[in-house]
């Protein structure tokens, strides 16, 4: 079948588009790769590039016949590691127990090398063809989609979003959690399906071209057939309609005329805006969700950019300049990368955020995003930063974790303090109770909410806004209730933990940096492990590293001197041993006595050998 001039499909495992310039080719999808052995039909003497949709083994099975040949190979952002790290896929890959259903194992067999990623949102050069790629999550949460304008039409390549005039090619596929409490749950991706539909006629497509079935030749009726019955879908099993058309076109809501509150995101983001025609956003995660996907690889998160648009349209914002993170968390920064690629969007962030941004490996914290995110500038703490007409006010704001922050502001005359996720901002006397959101792992001191009540108090802010609750107008007798809670949570540690041995709320006394490391066999990694004396008074602290045979630490042992509660820094130098074969993940671990009590290995931490 053919399209136009230069535009072929070859029928496989899924179907396989050529687009041809001259002799040369690049392939939509490449299904058994059986596409090679018929290039002469298509007057084609090479194929360049193979753009995939989607991960499903039926699209890419025969994927490595393109690595041999010297194929360039580009894959969704998303789903990169279930291609080129599938075997780990597969090692790891949970089985027991597994409440998992999202299709994740319809995947390579074998890994296969890549190329790169698409470039989502963008028109970019790949071999001879310039090609738009469009995020349409659906059948799978990390789904692209391809624009290509040819022989005066415009081509959407959609993968599994569609299938024929109105259908979908799988159900299954399109649920990726299991049903849960989220009003969209187990039906995440049906939704996204509509949602990913709608955007995709905003580009006008003439032909959309399915991995599976025939060719749509009315996109919009194709689209309200399919739209209408996975909507009766839906509502069958949620207590209200949903409205897709509102999700996506009025994604944000005012806070005040000059604030806004994105209602369609996970964690909540809000935009600042300058008279100037920019914005600053506070946190930006997963922009336009239906719903997490189940699991915690890279290919269940899925970042979006959707409601950029909106500012744009709806509110004359021509540029997004600075986004701000409350805390690290990818819920909070996971779209942070895309913002800066696509719209060039600097990421400013707080002195102690800014490492564990620019270097997530290094740290042994929960939720980190996958990436490093660079950081345009850095802000000293509890000093005040000006963007555009605004005076941001930037605090330290230990509680939920150690790396956190609050901003101050004044917007339409009304102060205001961003919070991330420290309280959940529900508190109703004798009704409901104020969670304070403290988590051990994300790093959590005794104190820590006692020291953000006393901050709010000095702020005396009239609004707080957080990152998964609604706008809280703010009276006397909310910041006493935080005091008295800050100082109560304080005092039941104390009361429960061990007097004698005070080893803080998250009970350990050592902890080693970079947690993650990769070295070649042969090489040397430098270790700092920070530990901490739990008694008053100064101790000799010894510190060892357990280590896999063969490895050798220099020194062999570290000792000092440690004043009463203070902490203290242990430097070691790792050899690898020369023959050492290619591991990942090998475990070694801090081995510890603080005066007269041995801790033991209290720390660990991971080097894969390369």
């Amino acid at each position: 079948m053919r399209f136009g001039d230069d535009v072929f499909l070859f029928r496989d495992t899924c179907h396989v588009y050529v687009l041809r310039y001259g002799r040369q080719a690049v392939l939509i999808d490449f299904g058994s790769g059986d596409v090679l052995d018929h290039l002469t039909d298509f007057d084609v003497d090479e194929v360049t590039d193979v753009l995939v949709t989607h991960h499903h083994r039926d699209q890419v099975q025969g994927l490595g016949r393109a690595a041999a040949a010297g194929i360039r190979i580009w894959v969704p952002p998303v789903e990169q590691d279930l291609v080129a790290r599938a075997d780990e896929h597969w090692r790891t890959r949970p089985l027991d127990n597994d409440y998992s259903v999202r299709q994740d194992r319809f995947s390579l067999l074998n890994q296969v090398p890549v190329t790169g990623t698409v470039a989502e949102y963008r028109t970019a050069r790949y071999g001879p063809a310039e090609i738009h790629t469009l995020p349409l999550p659906g059948h799978t949460p990390g789904s692209v989609g391809y624009l290509l304008d040819s022989g005066g039409k415009r081509l959407a390549f959609t993968g599994d979003l569609i299938h024929g005039e109105g259908r979908v090619w799988s159900l299954a596929a399109t649920q990726w959690a299991y049903t849960g409490s989220h009003e969209l749950a187990g039906v995440e991706g049906a939704a996204a399906t509509v949602l990913s539909c709608l955007q995709l006629l905003d580009h006008r497509p003439d032909l959309l071209l399915p991995s599976h079935g025939e060719p749509v030749t009315d996109p919009p009726r194709a689209v309200a057939r399919l739209r209408g019955r996975l909507t009766e879908l839906l509502d069958s099993r949620r207590r209200a309609p949903w409205d897709p058309e509102a999700m996506l076109r009025r994604p944000w809501r005012e806070v005040t005329p000059h604030l806004l509150r994105n209602v369609t995101s996970v964690a909540c983001s809000y935009a600042l805006l300058s008279d100037h025609g920019t914005a600053l956003l506070l946190d930006f995660g997963y922009d336009l969700t239906t719903g997490l996907a189940g699991g915690t690889d890279r290919a269940s998160r899925r970042p979006l950019l959707a409601s950029i648009e909106s500012l744009r349209r709806d509110h004359g914002i021509d540029r997004v300049e600075v986004a701000l993170p409350t805390h690290y968390h990818d819920d909070h920064v996971a779209g942070f990368n895309l913002l800066r690629e696509v719209h060039g969007t600097a990421v400013w962030a707080p002195a102690h955020i800014a490492p564990v941004l620019r270097d997530p490996e290094a740290w042994d914290l929960p939720c980190l995003w996958y990436d490093a995110i660079p950081v345009q500038r850095e802000l000293p703490l509890n000093a005040p930063v000006r963007w555009r007409e605004y005076e941001i006010g930037v605090h330290d704001l230990p509680g939920h974790t150690l790396y956190a922050a609050a901003y101050s502001f004044t917007a339409d005359g009304r102060r205001v303090v961003a919070t991330g996720d420290q309280q959940t901002t529900e508190w109703e006397p004798g009704l409901r109770p104020e969670l304070l959101n403290y988590q051990y792992r994300n790093r959590f001191r005794i104190d820590d909410f006692t020291r953000s009540a006393e901050l709010y108090l000095d702020l005396r802010p009239e609004l707080m806004i957080s990152g998964h609750w609604r706008p809280r107008e703010i009276t006397d007798d909310y910041l006493a209730m935080l005091l008295e809670e800050g100082q109560r949570l304080a005092r039941l540690h104390r009361e429960l933990l061990p007097r004698e041995v005070d080893l803080g709320a998250e009970g350990f006394a050592a902890r080693i940096s970079p947690y993650r490391s990769v070295v070649p066999a042969g090489g040397k990694l430098r270790l700092a492990v920070g530990i901490r004396n739990p008694f008053p008074g100064t101790e000799a602290a010894e510190v060892r590293l357990a280590l896999p045979a063969g490895w050798r630490a220099e020194p062999a042992v570290v000792r000092l001197d440690v004043d009463g509660h203070a902490e203290a820094v242990a430097e070691f130098a790792v050899q690898v041993p020369e023959m050492m074969v290619p591991a990942e993940r090998q475990r070694l671990a801090a081995d510890l006595t603080v005066g007269p009590m041995r801790f033991g290995q209290q720390a660990e931490a991971l080097v894969s050998v390369r």
